[in-house]
């Protein structure tokens, strides 16, 4: 099975007072702003560490109940929270790690057995796995200066 999904990012203007969109091919993010301000200066709105939280979140956390139900267990709740980190390096800003915080309710289960799962877990999540992707890129260069029929 192979599946593909996309989401878009607009940006308009400058770094600092620039803006920009993010849009999901599901819908859930239309449109949503984002920009330095929330991203550097503590301002509500999202950013990109945000984004990639959500998603190393819930993806551990399918992941792990995937898990438990090999060992035929079964979670009441698990929550699930990343913590992800942006420095500033001497070549520039890099995220340099995502720290992954899980709390469950998981009857019959015990605690050598839980953190065996959760480990398998963390490592067996396609999310994880990303910074291991072939990342490719196609990149299109558009003037903006049209040419005039003469």
């Amino acid at each position: 099975m192979k599946i593909t999904k996309k989401a878009s990012a607009t940006w308009t203007g400058n770094l600092k007072q620039g803006k920009g969109l993010i849009s999901s091919e599901s819908g859930v993010l239309m449109n949503t702003p984002y920009g330095f301000n929330t991203r550097f200066e503590g301002v509500r709105g999202t950013n990109p560490e945000e984004l990639i939280g959500a998603a190393h979140s819930g993806c551990f956390t399918m992941a792990l109940t995937m898990v438990l139900g090999e060992a035929r267990l079964t979670a009441e709740k698990i929550i699930t929270t990343a913590q992800v980190t942006l420095e500033e390096k001497s070549g520039g800003f890099e995220i340099t790690s995502v720290h992954l915080h899980v709390k469950a309710r998981v009857p019959n289960a015990t605690e050598a057995q839980f953190q065996e799962m959760a480990n398998k877990a963390k490592v067996n999540c396609p999310v994880s796995k990303l910074l291991k992707a072939n990342i490719t890129l196609e990149a299109t260069l558009e003037s903006s200066i049209e040419k005039k029929a003469g």
